[in-house]
């Protein structure tokens, strides 16, 4: 099976300028943990709800601060027509329950979450990719 099958096709997106508060309540609105954050076409970055949490309250940021000091700016992608499987295994060599998903010209196609796989993909794929994110130390 390949990403475009399984992941999330229509995302919310934000811009490097969204105040931190303007995320947040875009996630709460699409009931999600993140959004991607795009600039110019292209992801530049990826706002959780657990950075708003650990780089922006914790340090004392306002909510009127931009994404752009807060969001990590390290992206973990695949390609659309990369396989679930492939998707999965970098989810877990790299830590990570979610991955920004690009289509042609490395544009914004989607993202494919731990969810999105065990819906389309099956339960016994997502507890090994679980496993392999909770074995190590994560990195953010």
């Amino acid at each position: 099976m390949k990403v475009s099958e399984a992941m999330t096709a229509q995302v919310v997106t934000a811009t490097p300028q969204t105040t931190i508060a303007e995320a947040a309540r875009q996630m709460s609105n699409i009931d999600s943990g993140a959004l991607p954050v795009v600039e110019n076409g292209k992801v530049v970055g990826f706002v959780t709800d657990r950075d708003i949490v650990v780089r922006g309250v914790a340090t004392g940021a306002s909510p009127d601060s931009p994404v752009s000091g807060i969001m990590s700016e390290e992206i973990h992608f695949c390609q659309a027509e990369d396989s679930v499987a492939d998707a999965a295994a970098h989810m877990g060599n790299h830590q990570v329950r979610r991955l920004v998903v690009l289509g042609e010209g490395g544009q914004l196609a989607g993202i494919i979450s731990l969810g999105d796989i065990a819906v389309d993909y099956g339960a016994k794929q997502v507890g090994k990719t679980l496993e392999d994110i909770s074995d190590a130390p994560a990195t953010h």
